[in-house]
């Protein structure tokens, strides 16, 4: 894989990504900033897609059509949900879907599929690298959707209807795009908070530094793909 598209929502969570890669060329598509590098044997192109689920269809299709990438890696900060993913474990995507919408709606009409697998070889990619940083991390489902999970109740009523194991706002619709124009995907997500009533606390305390450990393992996967 030569051409590669990284993903992020937030500008914290390119930060680490862009001081690495160092100074790039950058096209502004759509509205949104590609910074573009040669970075070992690869060309390495990162956006800031902004927060939530249209933004990041949108960003990931002008990728898509402006780039052809190999892959796309939605990268960034999630809130864990299952009760074994700790604050700084990294959750990698096996499947992606919405966890505020009916499936219904998908499944039963275009595109007739409501949930999107990321693709194997990536996965598989993610797992090695982080081993080889020796952080834990966790093949899952991540769920996603329009608000910021930051109470039991409603982090309850998610893990009991899907079993994810983080929640973010983009993974799905990132997922939903590559489906789509058939290319290959994974999100990787550093956990910030534990979607529950702390948050909101956790996340402000955490999210520099989970930034930082996914940008470290997303750009070591860069070099192995």
């Amino acid at each position: 894989m030569n051409t590669i598209v990284i993903i992020g929502a937030m500008p914290s969570e390119l930060a680490d990504i862009r001081n690495m890669l160092g100074e790039a060329e950058i096209r502004t598509i759509s509205g949104f900033d590609f910074y573009i590098n040669e970075y070992m044997g690869k060309t390495v192109i990162n956006v800031c897609s902004g927060i939530a689920k249209v933004n990041a269809a949108v960003c990931t299709q002008a990728a898509i059509d402006n780039f052809k990438p190999d892959c796309v890696i939605n990268a960034g900060i999630a809130g864990g949900m299952n009760s074994e993913v700790k604050v700084c474990d990294i959750v990698i995507s096996d499947e992606v879907l919405p966890h505020d919408l009916d499936l219904h709606f998908l499944k039963d009409y275009p595109p007739y599929c409501g949930i999107f697998k990321a693709d194997e070889h990536l996965i598989e990619t993610a797992e090695k690298t982080c081993a080889e940083f020796g952080v834990k991390s966790f093949r899952g489902r991540i769920v996603s959707g329009e608000a910021f999970i930051s109470s039991n109740e409603v982090k309850a009523e998610i893990l009991a209807r899907l079993s994810p194991y983080a929640v973010d706002m983009e993974s799905a619709a990132v997922g939903h795009c590559c489906y789509l124009n058939k290319t290959p995907y994974v999100s990787v997500r550093c956990i910030s908070d534990n979607a529950d009533d702390e948050g909101a606390m956790s996340f402000d305390e955490f999210e520099k530094i989970a930034a930082r450990r996914v940008a470290e393992i997303v750009l070591k996967m860069c070099v192995q793909l």
